[in-house]
């Protein structure tokens, strides 16, 4: 009787240890859609729309070079600079105001803008942005440094609070959609 009762608290801590990771795992999970969800939209990003039980207003929308998307009922109207999350409450609020009773919104990225390498790097162009991408990421992409690229020093052009910002940036520094990345020549 004393193996089975051992047994059974063996059982019960390994149950309790499972349930334990699982939710810290969740915390870790929370925390990385916390810092996708300030994510703000700009032109050229790709974001779906649909409202729950009205498959007529499920759209996938390409924000304009004014950052604006058409939606049903509602026009046009400007989205650059929301979040997602900012924009499932606007749709929301306007949408209740005389359309729908209680409509449950979703809205998600479908595709982001891309992001451009330029100078010293074998294939120049604009690229597809990826959650993750590093300046590194980003060379590789373009098809590595020339011979002649200086390594240090790689400028990139962000736009911030509505106007551009170059700085330095670390090969292990974060690409953002939109950003311009300027690898200049090595004079050694």
């Amino acid at each position: 009787m004393g193996t089975v009762r051992t047994s059974s608290i063996h059982l019960s801590l390994s149950a309790v240890l499972m349930v334990f990771t699982l939710l810290v795992s969740g915390v870790a999970s929370a925390d990385q859609l916390m810092s996708l969800s300030r994510y703000e939209l700009g032109s050229g990003d790709k974001i779906g729309i649909s409202v729950f039980g009205e498959a007529d207003m499920e759209k996938e929308l390409i924000l304009s070079d004014a950052g604006t998307v058409s939606y049903p009922f509602l026009g046009e109207f400007r989205v650059k600079g929301m979040t997602v999350g900012q924009l499932e409450k606007y749709i929301t609020e306007k949408l209740k105001d005389g359309y729908f009773v209680d409509p449950r919104v979703s809205v998600s990225i479908k595709e982001y803008r891309k992001f451009f390498v330029s100078g010293e790097v074998k294939s120049p162009g604009g690229f597809s942005f990826e959650p993750g991408l590093t300046l590194e990421k980003a060379v590789a992409l373009a098809g590595g440094f020339t011979q002649r690229a200086a390594k240090k020093g790689i400028m990139v052009t962000r736009e911030e609070r509505g106007s551009a910002v170059e700085r330095e940036l670390a090969l292990n520094g974060s690409v953002l959609p939109g950003d311009i990345i300027t690898v200049k020549e090595s004079f050694f």
